[in-house]
């Protein structure tokens, strides 16, 4: 009798499934440097502590996209260990300030099923929550995910496709609790422009670019305990990319969003992911180069110090951002773009 999971196939999930997933992770502030050091982070919020303390928090927050990375990394032996590939995410908030110290959970809901047509593969949908050692919920996504079916021959369950919105409404969008930017300092933040500098419409070159080693993304991965094959196993590879590992989708994100601070660098929190796609797979000797546009703005009712700026951000490989690559002429992705991320960003106004 075997004691070993081999993860769930398409059959395996049913609509209104709610599965909590193990092993809580306390973030440390190895961890912190650890990220800091794989992706070259400079926000100044995340990186300084008197910053920090100066903004009104007690110290620096963890980066929201390790957050992410963590509460990610616990539902991948449940949703996605068999999985031929992450399809998107939509409806991603950050409810609150993580810091070094927390502990971090994740629970997941199926809200979604759809077999495909070739009878081999169904579309798992799932809203998931990441929630502190308090209980309280730091983070909220929604991601669907193509799964292998374990038999072909067993029946397709009734298709439901959940209802997402295109984009979180600026009302739904949560400023970290204590969060003040009535001080704040651009020559620390390393950014001279304020919310009221970009313009929608706007885009915005990154100009730099970082070259992806097997090591990091390996070990970037190991650290959010995200147990996916593809990214470690010669073995599970197929023919057309043998012996070549693909890239976590999400280290690809992190290297973009470290490459924005040099147009972006008073972009200090991720408040939402509206939604994201990675548009084709990224293996190692890959260069990342990165590119923005400005989508929206909006102001909260209650603060004068904060606004929020809606960007898309688009990370391409092996090609700078000149000319801005994004489509061809047929409306499909350039072969060059690996990602396409809308984010809402909290940026400071001018006093």
């Amino acid at each position: 009798m075997t004691k070993t999971f081999t993860g769930n196939y398409f059959e395996d999930f049913t609509l209104g499934q709610i599965i909590r997933h193990a092993t809580p992770r306390t973030i440390t502030s190895g961890d912190v440097s650890l990220y800091s050091a794989l992706y070259g982070m400079r926000f100044a919020l995340q990186s300084s502590d008197e910053f920090a303390r100066s903004s009104g928090l007690a110290r620096s927050p963890v980066d929201d996209l390790l957050t992410f990375h963590i509460v990610f990394g616990k539902t991948v032996p449940d949703i996605s260990i068999n999985a031929v590939a992450n399809l998107g995410y939509a409806d991603c908030r950050f409810l609150g300030p993580v810091y070094p110290g927390d502990t971090l959970s994740a629970t997941s809901e199926v809200i979604g099923l759809k077999e495909n047509s070739n009878g081999k593969t169904g579309n798992v949908y799932v809203r998931t929550y990441g929630t502190n050692q308090k209980g309280e919920e730091v983070l909220e996504y929604v991601r669907w995910v193509m799964v292998n079916k374990r038999d072909a021959a067993s029946p397709a369950p009734e298709t439901v496709i959940p209802e997402l919105p295109s984009a979180v409404t600026a009302d739904k969008l949560i400023v970290p609790e204590k969060l003040l930017f009535q001080k704040y300092d651009t020559a620390l933040s390393g950014s001279e422009y304020f919310w009221e500098d970009y313009k929608v419409g706007e885009r915005i070159s990154h100009v730099d670019g970082m070259t992806i080693e097997a090591a990091d993304h390996m070990l970037a991965t190991r650290l959010y305990q995200n147990t996916a094959k593809v990214h470690f196993n010669f073995h599970a590879m197929k023919d057309g990319r043998l012996g070549e590992r693909i890239v976590y989708g999400g280290h690809v994100i992190s290297l973009a969003r470290g490459l924005s601070f040099n147009g972006l660098g008073n972009g200090q929190n991720i408040l939402a992911i509206n939604s994201g796609r990675h548009v084709n797979p990224c293996i190692a000797g890959d260069t990342v180069y990165a590119w923005s546009e400005v989508l929206d703005k909006a102001t909260f009712k209650s603060r004068s110090d904060v606004a929020a700026l809606r960007c898309r951000l688009v990370a391409l490989k092996d090609k700078t951002p000149d000319g801005f690559t994004y489509m061809i002429d047929d409306g499909k992705y350039n072969s060059s773009v690996l990602l396409d991320l809308d984010v809402w960003l909290l940026v400071p106004k001018k006093a």
